[in-house]
């Protein structure tokens, strides 16, 4: 098939936008922690940015979208992109080499996600280890589950964008780290508040740019699907972020940093289903994203007491469990060639809970061994002392408000 010129011009561009997704979660996350850990917590991102970079290309690539093993995972066929070249891919004339780093985006952002649950208390080496590991044995055969010619995706499960291969799979798997490290010093006991939300809303802005590429470019397509994704994208962030300010209201104010997480939760949960449903379903699954996240936050840190930094596992495990029960619930054939249960096909709610079920098993309980592994190895946790001064100045030597340290 020829290139298509279109196409491949909005998924360079999408695969652009993912991309600045995760600078924008490293600003996000960082504005939330104390100013002593504003550039570890940047770091993580960063470095999910080279890591994951470079592994996608020497493996990830092949494990998750290389020909089928067993509806598992993908072979050896396209490690260190050998035979992805620049011929069209699919049906929609793109380059295989632009499809492959679209996805590759994902995948980095999915580990970037996870950091949040464990800023300032995780060793950074520990951190990159357990990432490569991450990627090689829960996202990869995740993704290939769905999108990749796995079992999944053979099952008609639907996620058109990574509500369960991006965001169940790293809400759960952050929810596992977070139980085998503890929480913080002083959790609970002393205010650990946000050191700058004017960072917050920028890198909540930034994410918000960024998901039409997400949802929008799953389309893999410039057409009216893509079209479509983008207006649900958009009215499911805004119903979201518009509850969260009113639940906020009702319990006390409304918040700059509530408005930006409720609309982190709307994005959420949309992205399972921007492709199957109508902007007036893209609104109800927003309001619902933002009860649903919003309360659990509340439960997870005043009632099981875990120490969830930034609310990982509320707002993307959560809100992903959500989007993809929600898009079983919403989708319409007249979208994305899929009904869902108002539609009349009750079958497809219960594919989801499959899919919703399997992914955060497998990440849960594959994420709690890995970190496991890592911690009797080489230890997960940073030293008390280590977490007291600071992981700016322990794990990288450098202060966020004064330089480098000498």
């Amino acid at each position: 098939m020829p290139i298509d010129t279109g196409n491949t011009a909005w998924i360079l561009v999408s695969t652009a936008l993912v991309m600045l997704m995760t600078p924008g979660v490293a600003l996000f996350y960082s504005g939330m922690v104390r100013r002593k850990n504003v550039l570890s917590t940047i770091m993580m991102s960063f470095g999910a940015l080279a890591l994951i970079g470079v592994l996608w290309v020497l493996f990830g690539y092949s494990f998750g979208f290389g020909p089928d093993l067993g509806g598992i995972i993908g072979n050896f066929e396209f490690l260190g992109l050998n035979n992805v070249g620049m011929e069209a891919t699919g049906d929609n004339g793109v380059p295989h080499l632009a499809f492959m780093m679209f996805q590759g985006m994902f995948a980095i952002i999915s580990v970037a996600l996870i950091t949040g649950a464990v800023v300032e208390r995780i060793k950074f080496s520990s951190l990159l280890v357990f990432s490569a590991l991450w990627l090689a044995i829960i996202y990869a055969p995740v993704a290939h589950w769905v999108w990749g010619g796995g079992w999944l995706g053979e099952l008609g499960a639907l996620d058109f964008a990574g509500g369960t291969v991006v965001h169940i799979n790293a809400g759960i798997s952050a929810l596992a780290l977070v139980l085998l490290l503890g929480p913080r010093k002083g959790f609970f006991k002393k205010a650990m508040e946000p050191h700058n939300i004017p960072m917050v809303a920028i890198g909540a802005s930034l994410l918000w740019f960024g998901w039409f590429g997400f949802n929008a470019g799953s389309a893999l397509a410039a057409d009216g699907l893509a079209a479509s994704a983008f207006v649900a994208t958009n009215t499911a962030a805004a119903a979201a972020a518009l509850t969260w300010i009113l639940l906020g209201w009702r319990h006390r104010r409304p918040t700059i940093l509530g408005a930006a997480t409720g609309a982190i939760a709307g994005l959420v949960a949309i992205t399972p289903a921007a492709g199957f449903v109508s902007p007036m379903a893209a609104m109800g699954i927003g309001i619902g994203a933002a009860v649903v996240c919003y309360y659990s936050m509340i439960f997870i840190k005043s009632k099981l007491g875990f120490d969830d930094s930034l609310d990982v596992f509320a707002v993307h495990g959560m809100g992903g469990i959500w989007g993809a029960l929600a898009t079983g619930i919403f989708a319409t054939a007249s979208i994305g060639g899929v009904n869902g249960l108002i539609a009349g096909n009750a079958g497809q709610l219960g594919i989801q809970f499959i899919a919703v079920t399997a992914v955060a098993a497998f990440a849960f309980g594959g994420s709690w061994l890995l970190g496991k592994l890592v911690d009797k190895t080489m230890g997960l946790r940073v030293k008390d002392m280590e977490e007291e001064v600071g992981l700016d100045i322990s794990q990288h030597g450098e202060r966020a408000y004064g330089g480098i340290v000498r």
